[in-house]
């Protein structure tokens, strides 16, 4: 989408709030980085304007990005969740866990009671898949690999069983084996899911990922990479079934190519699972 006035990006962790600034960097668009603490890493931005402020200075965070000019904000990147006392929120933080209730929301809850608080600070909150459609994933099958007709079943149960785990706020993933649920996300994510299973060598199942129903698309959309392909072939699967147009397809060669050499086929579905 074409950006106007100014960009802020808070950055997570991974590759996608580079990817971002790169775009931006790129194109000649202004922006601005913060780094969440302990969440993303300062290396990724070396060559860009940023400053680090822990997760909950949300003021500071606020004031920089005012006195920066931004008007824009996008959240990109991996947030691991902490408790409240780990977080340490400053005035602006209390207010907001105080007025919306976030301790007892889901992931996604909490997320979109954040967006509605930065818009209420001024700021146009877009996401992440505006700025970069081309990371997301297709329909079909990818790379060499295809799903044989005995994964069907496990395709379409994983994302079942992915979009019911989302409907209570719960996760985006989950693992099915001859159409039994063995695995589901967690507060530790996908690749910390799949390392719970344990070495399994070609047991087969199905890694669904799939959007959240009715999740607030701009924070927090379902992502892989090469390091799930790892992970899900440490554990034995047969491959990963990822709902086309709502999820991110990271570093999309080495991920295909990583896929292709373990035998992992990756395949674009729709909710229902179908990619034909």
């Amino acid at each position: 989408m074409p950006l106007s006035g100014k960009l802020g990006i808070l950055a997570g962790g991974g590759v996608l709030p580079a990817r971002i600034a790169d775009v931006c960097r790129q194109g000649g668009h202004p922006y601005f980085v913060i780094v969440l603490d302990g969440q993303g890493d300062p290396a990724n931005f070396a060559d860009d304007p940023y400053a680090i402020l822990r997760l909950g200075a949300g003021g500071a965070a606020i004031k920089r990005l005012h006195a920066e000019g931004c008007d824009t904000l996008v959240m990109a990147g991996t947030i691991r969740r902490p408790s409240l006392a780990q977080l340490r929120p400053d005035f602006w933080g209390l207010k907001f866990f105080a007025t919306s209730g976030a301790q007892a929301l889901g992931d996604d809850g909490l997320l979109t009671a954040l967006i509605a608080a930065l818009e209420g600070e001024g700021f146009r909150v877009v996401g992440a898949d505006q700025l970069l459609p081309e990371l997301l994933m297709p329909q079909g099958v990818i790379g060499s690999v295809h799903p044989d007709p005995a994964d069907t079943n496990d395709i379409a149960a994983a994302i079942a069983a992915a979009k019911a785990l989302g409907a209570r706020d719960e996760g985006q993933a989950a693992v099915v084996r001859g159409g039994i649920v063995i695995a589901e996300e967690g507060r530790g994510g996908t690749d910390a899911m799949l390392q719970t299973l344990g070495q399994a060598a070609n047991q087969g199942g199905v890694l669904g990922k799939a959007l959240k129903p009715g999740q607030e698309r701009r924070a927090d959309l379902p992502t892989i990479g090469a390091n799930t392909i790892e992970n899900a072939h440490a554990a034995g699967l047969s491959g990963i079934a990822v709902e086309a147009g709502d999820a991110f397809l990271l570093d999309r060669a080495a991920t295909i190519a990583r896929a292709d050499a373990l035998g992992l086929f990756l395949v674009g579905v729709d909710a229902q699972g179908n990619w034909a």
